[in-house]
């Protein structure tokens, strides 16, 4: 399922929004201040968003990723401190597997977005996006969650909300050395930081808060928009209201992903 066009003058990072920076190069975390908090496991409960993605005012998990401590006989951090190795040598293999700088297309009913994805940054997650964007995952999905001067989130609801989510988790890659910032586009996730599977958020705002601490882990951002800010300037500003499982942020006019495909340009 790729659509081919050709190569133009256009091809580079396009600014029709002055917040758009020049170069994004992001990752992400809890919501903002990270610090830690003792007995801390999951979320605070003030604000949780559908995926415990927190709106801004409020700090979401925390996590402590000493080495030492993680030898101390904890059986969560010893888990952990596997995933950590694993993550390592799934990070080798996927960067083998996939392009540096693939571009995917999201036809909405908004307008059309395009991503350029970072593969050597995050090669687990664009492999693991690229995969749900050839298999027809994400068509027919809809933006379930718009929050104004935060984040539009998508990819594990149909119009009816249907769950899509698939049963498979990828490893966090937030520590890749990208930030969120306008325009970028992360992984969601729950609580726990190694539970990204399907769904996905795009930064209507500078959000480096929810970047990685050296106490927490972050959401990870594996790439950005190169065309169609105004498309996702356009869905933040919707109306929105409860729908389906979901009390609020949800837009009241649904915002549908017709469409997601690989761009492959003409030389």
């Amino acid at each position: 399922m790729h659509c081919r066009i050709k190569r133009g003058r256009g091809r580079g990072i396009r600014t029709p929004d002055p917040l758009l920076p020049k170069q994004m190069r992001y990752q992400t975390a809890p919501c903002p201040v990270a610090r830690p908090i003792p007995n801390q496991v999951g979320p605070c409960p003030a604000l949780a968003g559908h995926d415990h993605t927190f709106a801004p005012e409020f700090s979401q998990f925390w996590f402590n990723t000493g080495v030492d401590s993680q030898l101390r006989g904890n059986p969560m951090k010893n888990t952990t401190l596997i995933l950590l190795i694993l993550s390592v040598w799934a990070y080798a293999y996927a960067e083998d597997q996939i392009p540096a700088h693939p571009h995917v297309k999201f036809e909405t009913t908004a307008g059309t977005i395009v991503l350029e994805l970072e593969g050597k940054r995050a090669p687990v997650t664009v492999r693991n996006f690229l995969s749900l964007v050839d298999s027809g995952h994400f068509d027919g999905t809809i933006f379930h969650r718009v929050i104004p001067n935060f984040m539009i989130q998508g990819g594990g609801f149909t119009p009816g909300f249907e769950d899509k989510e698939p049963k498979n988790v990828i490893v966090n890659e937030s520590g890749n050395g990208m930030s969120n910032e306008y325009g970028t586009i992360a992984m969601a996730r729950t609580s726990d930081p190694h539970s990204a599977s399907a769904q996905f958020f795009i930064n209507i705002a500078s959000n480096t808060r929810l970047d990685p601490s050296p106490d927490g882990w972050g959401y990870a951002v594996f790439g950005y928009v190169i065309e169609g800010t105004e498309v996702i300037n356009k869905i933040a500003a919707v109306r929105t209201g409860p729908g389906g499982k979901f009390k609020g942020d949800v837009p009241v006019v649904p915002i549908i992903i017709k469409k997601a495909s690989r761009v492959v340009y003409d030389d």
